[in-house]
């Protein structure tokens, strides 16, 4: 009697299946070709017309398959345009899992260039005006004038004004220039157009809202009662604002908003993140004495050295005092700090445990976290800072690892001098400075900090370093049991996600002064755009990867790695020489506790 056969698709295999007198011993598989070109094989497998006998039937065109499949595709796409957004997204996930992307460290989990991303050239700042983006109000029809109190130091105020904008687009208000606080800590009597340039501000933003110097003093004669002042809660949804605020725009057609400083929601739709950054990197612009003195002393730091780093050190007795951290200066510390803590109220107490994970590093040990990535002693620092705790004694160490350390004193004395007395105005040359170096290295999480490191991403990824103080508050209490090279390559692997590369947050995530992530395209990748080291990287190296340092790769300069320019240092007292590779067994136990 003859047997019928036929062939089933099971989980990739081709299944001979006989009739039902057949038993499950006599089946037989025949792996399917794993080889073929068609993008569909998975979706229909091909028939085997030899095996199939007398319930043969004819065989279908893959190429008339996949065709049909693109055109039903292609007219889906059409007529919704989803198809092809799913499509794009397929695409980028398969770029994403070729062996030379790494969905970590960007294309090439291997040595980063210390002073410069390699990827960044995939990304650029686009802060554009939407195709459906309405145009403003005019000042005389819009819903009233919007008065604006900033309040804390320079960059803080610089946050709140940018929000400012914001809310005067969502109110439909027309915004008076801003007033900056004269009454904080810092005591600076400065305005707005003693540190920025008032008609740039106004000019660039006129197709966003309407921006008046002052109330019109027609206006205000007509007003029965003074400018109503009220304060919003911190982080307010623009429902908020329509809400509650418009109401009384409108009833009293002038509102004051007094302490404004982070008074707006970090998560607004797209274009007025995009409004945020056209303010915050466009609108902004230092008077001219400002950004001529800036400029001179960025001259200054070139012609000495090709590249530089700027740091913000940050350590500073208010900074210290409002954190709480000790730093081991006994009693004397104690007292001057908690005297100083004293001008605040509801701080957290004070850390007595001398845990550190969240304090600010020491210069010294800044200057340990950059020569253990590979910066070398004859590296050029500007330091941004006012007055350091300790003064001299608290900034030896860092010099002694840097000797070619300057500071904004140091290169304009004279000319510095109509500024002393302006603490913001200072602040705005250090601005300058900072934004314009190779490498920003911030030493806290402030207003400067976040502001800067989300301009340098916008203006191009710059190399931005941030300290991993976590980890490295553990590696600096360990710092005697090892060698200057075990030292340094932990370095290496705690900074790793830390160096300001352009995707080391996902989008979304963060704050957004320092993440505009909704301000940075990802230009078209395409295969050839990589260079050629980065693909050749990839794959001569993988097996390296283990081994080498993940940072410090530097094509000019070696750093601690070359034992020819620098081959020892002093490291707590105790010269540790770079070469000195040969670890103790308490070295080799203790050579795993950073591991990720």
């Amino acid at each position: 009697m003859g047997e019928s056969k036929a062939w089933r698709y099971n989980g990739g295999i081709l299944v001979l299946a006989s009739d039902n007198n057949t038993n499950s011993n006599s089946r037989k598989k025949v792996k399917y070709n794993q080889n073929s070109k068609c993008c569909c094989r998975w979706l229909w497998p091909p028939l085997d017309t030899a095996a199939i006998g007398r319930g043969q039937r004819r065989r279908i065109s893959w190429t008339v398959i996949c065709g049909v499949i693109l055109f039903v595709l292609g007219l889906i796409s059409l007529f919704t345009g989803h198809v092809a957004t799913n499509l794009e997204w397929y695409s980028q996930n398969i770029v994403k899992r070729r062996p030379w992307y790494d969905k970590m460290g960007g294309f090439v989990h291997g040595p980063i260039d210390i002073w410069k991303s390699k990827f960044s050239k995939f990304y650029y700042g686009c802060s554009e005006r939407g195709p459906h983006y309405a145009p403003p109000v005019r000042e005389l029809q819009s819903n009233g004038y919007l008065l604006i109190a900033a309040s804390g130091g320079l960059n803080q105020q610089r946050t709140g004004i940018t929000d400012a904008v914001v809310v005067a687009r969502i109110l439909n208000a027309t915004l008076v220039v801003p007033e900056l606080d004269h009454h904080s800590f810092w005591k600076d009597d400065s305005d707005f157009a003693n540190i920025f340039d008032v008609d740039w501000f106004i000019s660039f933003l006129a197709k966003d809202i309407p921006i008046v110097k002052r109330v019109p003093n027609k206006f205000m004669r007509s007003l029965e009662k003074p400018p109503y002042t009220m304060r919003v809660p911190r982080k307010s949804e623009p429902k908020y604002y329509l809400d509650e605020v418009l109401p009384t725009l409108l009833r009293r057609h002038v509102v004051q908003l007094t302490k404004f400083d982070y008074r707006l929601a970090g998560d607004l739709n797209e274009e007025l993140q995009r409004l945020r950054c056209r303010v915050n990197y466009h609108a902004f612009r230092f008077t001219k004495p400002l950004q001529n003195l800036g400029n001179k002393l960025v001259m200054k730091m070139r012609k000495m050295a090709n590249r530089y780093i700027a740091i913000h050190l940050r350590f500073e007795p208010d900074m210290l005092a409002f954190s709480g951290c000790y730093y081991g200066g006994g009693d004397k510390e104690r007292y001057e700090l908690g005297e100083i803590r004293k001008r605040w109220a509801n701080l957290p107490e004070v850390n007595t445990d001398g845990e550190r994970k969240k304090c600010l590093l020491t210069p010294y040990e800044v200057g340990l976290m950059l020569r253990g990535l590979g910066f070398n002693n004859d590296t050029y620092i500007y330091v941004a800072s006012g007055e350091i705790y300790g003064g001299e004694e608290t900034l030896r160490p860092l010099r002694e690892l840097f000797p070619n350390f300057y500071t904004k004193e140091m290169l304009a004395s004279e000319e510095l001098e109509p500024f002393l007395p302006f603490s913001s105005r200072l602040a705005a040359i250090d601005y300058i400075v900072c934004d314009e170096s190779d490498v920003f290295v911030t030493n806290n999480n402030g207003n400067m900090a976040k502001i800067l490191a989300g301009r340098r991403r916008y203006m191009g990824h710059k190399r931005t370093i941030r300290p991993n103080t976590k980890k490295l508050s553990a590696l600096f209490k360990r710092r005697e049991k090892m060698t200057w090279t075990n030292f340094s390559n932990k370095v290496k692997l705690a900074q790793r996600g830390f160096m300001g590369e352009p995707d080391e947050v996902k989008p979304g995530r963060g704050d957004f002064n320092e993440y505009p992530s909704s301000c940075i395209c990802k230009k078209p990748f395409r295969l050839s755009d990589p260079d050629s080291s980065v693909s050749q990287t990839a794959t001569n190296n993988t097996s390296k990867r283990e081994t080498e340092p993940e940072y410090g790769h530097n094509e000019e300069d070696q750093g601690v790695n070359s034992t020819q320019r620098f081959n020892n240092i002093k490291f707590d007292g105790v010269t540790i020489r770079d070469n000195d590779t040969s670890l103790s067994l308490e070295e080799k136990e203790d050579d795993d506790f950073l591991a990720d």
